[in-house]
Protein backbone atom coordinates (compact mmCIF):
# COMPACT_ATOMS: atom_id res chain seq x y z
CA UNK A 1 0.00 0.00 0.00
CA UNK A 2 1.28 3.44 -0.93
CA UNK A 3 1.80 5.86 1.99
CA UNK A 4 -0.62 8.80 1.88
CA UNK A 5 -1.26 11.76 4.17
CA UNK A 6 -2.79 10.57 7.44
CA UNK A 7 -1.49 7.00 7.21
CA UNK A 8 0.45 5.45 10.07
CA UNK A 9 3.80 4.05 8.94
CA UNK A 10 6.69 2.23 10.55
CA UNK A 11 10.27 3.16 9.79
CA UNK A 12 12.28 0.31 8.29
CA UNK A 13 15.71 1.93 8.25
CA UNK A 14 17.80 4.50 10.03
CA UNK A 15 18.14 5.63 13.59
CA UNK A 16 14.37 5.74 14.01
CA UNK A 17 13.94 2.12 12.84
CA UNK A 18 10.77 0.40 14.14
CA UNK A 19 9.14 3.68 15.27
CA UNK A 20 5.61 4.67 14.31
CA UNK A 21 4.93 7.94 12.50
CA UNK A 22 2.10 9.78 10.81
CA UNK A 23 2.59 10.86 7.20
CA UNK A 24 2.23 14.65 7.06
CA UNK A 25 3.09 15.27 3.42
CA UNK A 26 4.12 13.29 0.36
CA UNK A 27 6.36 13.93 -2.62
CA UNK A 28 7.35 11.69 -5.50
CA UNK A 29 10.00 9.62 -3.68
CA UNK A 30 9.74 11.03 -0.17
CA UNK A 31 7.33 11.28 2.73
CA UNK A 32 7.43 13.72 5.63
CA UNK A 33 6.87 12.07 9.01
CA UNK A 34 6.15 13.12 12.58
CA UNK A 35 5.29 11.32 15.79
CA UNK A 36 4.85 14.27 18.14
CA UNK A 37 7.77 13.24 20.35
CA UNK A 38 11.07 12.38 18.63
CA UNK A 39 9.97 14.18 15.47
CA UNK A 40 7.60 17.02 16.14
CA UNK A 41 5.35 18.53 13.49
CA UNK A 42 7.52 21.65 13.31
CA UNK A 43 10.61 19.53 12.60
CA UNK A 44 9.26 16.62 10.57
CA UNK A 45 11.48 13.91 9.10
CA UNK A 46 11.96 13.61 5.34
CA UNK A 47 12.35 9.93 4.52
CA UNK A 48 12.42 7.87 1.32
CA UNK A 49 9.23 5.96 0.62
CA UNK A 50 11.11 2.66 0.42
CA UNK A 51 12.27 3.09 4.02
CA UNK A 52 8.74 3.08 5.47
CA UNK A 53 5.85 0.63 5.44
CA UNK A 54 2.19 1.45 5.98
CA UNK A 55 0.82 -0.34 9.04
CA UNK A 56 -2.50 1.43 9.25
CA UNK A 57 -4.69 3.73 7.25
CA UNK A 58 -5.66 5.72 10.25
CA UNK A 59 -9.33 6.30 10.83
CA UNK A 60 -8.50 8.27 13.99
CA UNK A 61 -9.30 11.93 14.45
CA UNK A 62 -5.62 12.79 13.84
CA UNK A 63 -5.60 11.08 10.46
CA UNK A 64 -8.81 12.85 9.50
CA UNK A 65 -7.42 16.23 10.61
CA UNK A 66 -4.24 15.67 8.59
CA UNK A 67 -6.19 14.75 5.47
CA UNK A 68 -8.49 17.75 5.80
CA UNK A 69 -5.59 20.15 6.40
CA UNK A 70 -6.61 21.16 9.92
CA UNK A 71 -4.06 21.94 12.62
CA UNK A 72 -2.82 18.92 14.59
CA UNK A 73 -1.07 19.19 17.95
CA UNK A 74 1.95 17.09 18.86
CA UNK A 75 0.14 15.84 21.96
CA UNK A 76 -2.81 14.62 19.85
CA UNK A 77 -0.40 12.76 17.59
CA UNK A 78 1.37 11.07 20.52
CA UNK A 79 -1.92 9.94 22.07
CA UNK A 80 -3.29 8.60 18.79
CA UNK A 81 -0.11 6.63 18.04
CA UNK A 82 -0.13 5.17 21.53
CA UNK A 83 -3.77 4.10 21.12
CA UNK A 84 -2.98 2.55 17.74
CA UNK A 85 -0.01 0.69 19.19
CA UNK A 86 -2.03 -0.67 22.12
CA UNK A 87 -4.88 -1.93 19.94
CA UNK A 88 -2.52 -3.33 17.30
CA UNK A 89 -0.45 -5.20 19.88
CA UNK A 90 -3.56 -6.78 21.37
CA UNK A 91 -5.10 -7.70 18.02
CA UNK A 92 -2.01 -8.85 16.11
CA UNK A 93 0.09 -10.35 18.85
CA UNK A 94 2.69 -7.59 18.88
CA UNK A 95 4.34 -7.96 15.46
CA UNK A 96 4.30 -4.67 13.56
CA UNK A 97 7.06 -5.57 11.14
CA UNK A 98 5.15 -8.50 9.69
Amino acid sequence: MEAQVGHIVISLAGRDKERLFYVLKTEENFVYLADGKLRRIENCKKKRRRHVRVVGSSQSYVGEKLRSGKEVLNSEMRKALLEFLKTHLQAEGGNLLG
